[in-house]
């Protein structure tokens, strides 16, 4: 455990340095508040800091109160030192965002049981942190392919779609199906479908690029989305893919499987106006199209498919709310 020490003082700043070593923590210290707050401010800042109170520029409660006001993670410990030991102090100091104090002079096993009972406060925090991202993770992702859901994925959407219509920029738009996938669960059981959809799901994440969003959209299809790509980028991208899909056969409980998909494919560069539920139709038709087509191929939304993502969107607005 790194732990900071902030003290003007040198005889001071230098006795805590001893204990601490002493006790075996790692100690960075700082002369000033000044010093003290860019040190707090850094990517790698100690977890837990011991600020006297007294100190050139800002004082101790000065770097509480800044630090508070970030709110960085992970969380800070500090332990505010001060030969003040009048109640109003105590509380000015807690309440700018302390978690406890000490007064000098301070007794060494005194401090050392403090800092204990902050290193249980920072475990805590962590292990709430960790289950805190554990459910944010569960509530966005698939739980058997583990990229994002469908809500997240849709949102996505949502969002990259506006992004490219305010920055003039082009967004690929992928909705990719695995062909005769009931089969294999009809035929084979579901453990070797489960199977086949992660192996397909691992190819996609392989084949996109760092930035690119890949979702599970239904049982069997899945939503690719693919920034700053254009119609010849997508049509290349979604071939990639769909050969990443079909060059090697997928090895499952029930055996070797081959697979095939087939991908309905949109850029928004060709319909920069549109919405992001008239592109998700668009693609969705012109996956209909590969199907019927023959599958195991891609087919780039055009004319047809954007005219019948304008009626739909017509149709669903003449009806007007719609009751369960």
């Amino acid at each position: 455990m790194r732990i900071l020490i902030a003290d003007d003082e040198s005889v001071s700043r230098r006795m805590l340095q001893a204990l601490l070593g002493k006790w075996g923590y790692d100690v960075v210290s700082a002369e000033d508040g000044d010093s003290a707050w860019e040190k707090l401010k850094a990517p790698d800042a100690p977890r837990m800091a011991l600020l006297d109170w007294m100190m050139p520029g800002q004082n101790g409660v000065d770097v509480c109160r800044a630090l508070r006001k970030q709110r960085p993670e992970p969380y800070t410990y500090i332990l505010l030192l001060t030969a003040k030991d009048a109640k109003d102090s105590v509380v000015e100091g807690l309440e700018s965002g302390a978690d406890d104090y000490l007064t000098k002079p301070f007794n060494p096993q005194e401090l050392k049981a403090r800092i204990r009972v902050g290193l249980r406060l920072l475990d805590l925090e962590d292990n709430l942190v960790q289950a805190r991202e554990a459910m944010r993770f569960k509530a966005t992702h698939d739980t058997l392919t583990g990229v994002w859901n469908r809500g997240a994925i849709l949102e996505t959407l949502d969002r990259e779609t506006g992004r490219s219509r305010r920055e003039g920029l082009s967004l690929g738009v992928l909705i990719a199906d695995l062909d005769h996938f009931k089969s294999v669960n009809d035929t084979y059981g579901h453990l070797a479908g489960d199977a086949v959809l992660r192996q397909v799901t691992k190819r996609l994440q392989t084949d996109v690029r760092p930035y690119d969003a890949v979702g599970r959209y239904g049982g069997e299809e899945f939503l690719v989305l693919l920034p700053g790509c254009n119609s010849s980028d997508t049509r290349e991208k979604a071939e990639r893919l769909r050969e990443a899909v079909f060059r090697e056969s997928i090895q499952t409980p029930a055996g070797i499987l081959k697979i095939t998909m087939s991908i309905g494919a949109v850029s928004t560069a060709d319909w920069p106006q549109d919405t992001s539920n008239q592109i998700l139709q668009m693609a969705d038709s012109a996956l209909y199209r590969a199907k019927a087509e023959g599958r195991n191929r891609i087919v780039m939304a055009g004319a047809a498919e954007h005219e019948e993502a304008h009626l739909s969107s017509l149709e669903l607005s003449s009806q007007g709310p719609q009751k369960d």
